[in-house]
């Protein structure tokens, strides 16, 4: 497995992985016009655009060995202070269990390092399954809160979070 840095070129593909992915994810949580709302607000050409040109945020594509794009994951490093936000990690159906998102967190610990931040931080629905993986990766819920993303709908999420290192002075 890779993650290969995301380029404009990609959106496209990131568009297309995030409605496979979600359509799993999300088919018993969310009604068919939030999961609409959703990927064509959050993942709008122009969002991800917008992403894209923001230099703390990072998209990287999750590559199998024989070259083919499993999902993607995006955060963002100086969210907060020392605090790296974890937005987007979705792979496709298919791929699932097969150690790719243990890699990409992994790989999100290293670069958060590299950026000088110590705490990872993320949002999920309070009704994804998707939390005990989070948790068997170290994540912490730490609060929860309701979102309102427009349209009349919300999100329900717990807060999650991990600390990638401490200073032992």
């Amino acid at each position: 497995m890779t993650l290969q840095q995301a380029t404009e070129k990609d959106i496209p593909l990131i568009q297309e992985l995030a409605r496979r992915s979600w359509e799993n994810a999300y088919a018993e949580i969310l009604s068919p016009e939030q999961m609409e709302y959703m990927l064509t607000t959050m993942y709008s050409h122009d969002e991800i655009a917008d992403h894209l040109n923001n230099p703390n945020y990072h998209y990287h594509l999750v590559i199998s060995e024989d070259d083919s794009p499993e999902g993607f994951i995006g955060f963002e490093h100086g969210y907060e202070e020392g605090t790296t936000k974890l937005h987007r990690i979705y792979l496709v159906p298919e791929s699932k269990g097969k150690g790719y998102g243990k890699k990409s967190l992994e790989f999100l610990k290293e670069q958060t390092g590299k950026a000088g931040d110590n705490r990872i931080i993320l949002n999920v629905n309070k009704y994804n399954s998707a939390r005990k993986f989070y948790e068997s990766q170290g994540y912490k819920v730490y609060d929860q809160g309701v979102f309102d993303i427009g349209n009349g709908y919300v999100m329900d999420d717990y807060l999650m979070e991990i600390l990638t290192h401490t200073d032992r002075t």
